[in-house]
């Protein structure tokens, strides 16, 4: 199992074909990368600079967030019809992340019941957040609002939590218990593999229609490492996911997620549609800070040509800023 480091080394350099014996003596070879110690995985047990672990929770509720709260479309008027939310628990179905459970969500909208052409879809990764009547996004009302005022034709939502290691899964693993971090931050294919192998094809027989294969009708969303996963599933299928909408994007250094800006820059444009949010008091810790590595990501996307919205807030390393302009997000998305 490499650690977060050597996926770092694997993201800069065979993402891109390059091997490090092509590049000559004078590139860093193993043995100084290991004397480095950057293959080591990052510990935050003991305080660094000093700074403690204890230090993240100022991040995720600072008062900069005070000021937003979920965009007026999350409540929807009395005459808008409301879709049906199907909760399946400790789905464990996976042929990618075999050896797993998680609850999924799955939304449809009442339209769907009257028309005959293939629904948009949405793909949620930590779903609960994104699903939950009572949160920051509340993102099935906002649906319902839409759909009704026909500005998104039919959609159907997905919503899926991250995978946990079923009992019987060997603890001798050295990455049991950070399936949520194997999943979203790992720079390959095996979260889209999940999705379009595992997932959608679930959803389309629970729902009992096919949905749009159109990659201009799919869109992928996330927080923090569900962000970058968002980017990284249509970075390599965007054939399949032609919008993405990450918010705190996790394009740091915890898996390789930092060398995306230089991919960008240097990787033929691909048709892919972005919404990146951060703020600042974002995420700021040893490992990287989050509202550099999205300006910095914006920055690689505004370089390379892609059509993308940049919202930098005031908050921190929560979903109340995307929430508050979720509905506009989804609209300048799929116009």
């Amino acid at each position: 199992m490499a650690t977060r480091r050597q996926m770092s080394l694997a993201g800069l350099t065979g993402l891109l074909g390059i091997g490090l014996a092509a590049r000559g003596r004078s590139e860093m070879d193993m043995d100084t990368y290991q004397a480095l110690g950057l293959h080591e995985p990052f510990s935050w047990e003991q305080p660094i600079n000093s700074r403690s672990a204890k230090d993240f929770g100022q991040f995720m509720q600072p008062s900069g967030d005070n000021q937003y709260h979920p965009c007026a479309e999350a409540f929807p008027a009395a005459d808008v019809p409301r879709g049906n939310v199907e909760h399946i628990e400790a789905w464990a179905d996976s042929s990618v992340f075999g050896g797993t459970q998680r609850d999924m969500w799955i939304y449809q909208p009442v339209q769907l019941g009257t028309s005959s052409v293939p629904p948009n879809l949405i793909l949620f990764q930590d779903g609960a957040g994104y699903v939950s009547p009572d949160g920051p996004v509340r993102a099935p009302a906002v649906l319902d609002t839409l759909i009704h005022a026909g500005e998104l034709p039919p959609t159907v939502g997905v919503f899926v939590n991250p995978g946990s290691n079923v009992p019987s899964c060997a603890r001798s693993d050295p990455e049991f218990g950070r399936q949520r971090s194997l999943e979203y931050d790992s720079l390959t294919d095996a979260y889209v593999r999940f999705a379009l192998e595992d997932v959608l094809p679930f959803v389309e027989k629970r729902i009992g229609r096919s949905l749009t294969d159109d990659p201009a009708g799919r869109a992928i969303c996330g927080i923090s490492s569900g962000g970058i996963c968002a980017w990284t599933a249509a970075w390599y299928r965007p054939d399949m996911f032609g919008k993405v909408l990450s918010h705190c994007g996790s394009f740091t250094n915890i898996r390789g997620g930092h060398n995306y800006p230089y991919l960008v820059r240097t990787t033929v444009r691909k048709r892919i549609r972005a919404i990146l949010t951060s703020g600042e008091t974002d995420l700021n810790i040893p490992i990287g800070s989050w509202p550099l590595a999205n300006k910095q990501m914006a920055s690689a996307l505004q370089y390379a040509g892609y059509k993308h919205q940049f919202f930098f807030g005031e908050g921190g390393h929560s979903l109340r800023h995307g929430g508050a302009i979720f509905a506009d997000s989804l609209r300048w998305l799929f116009e």
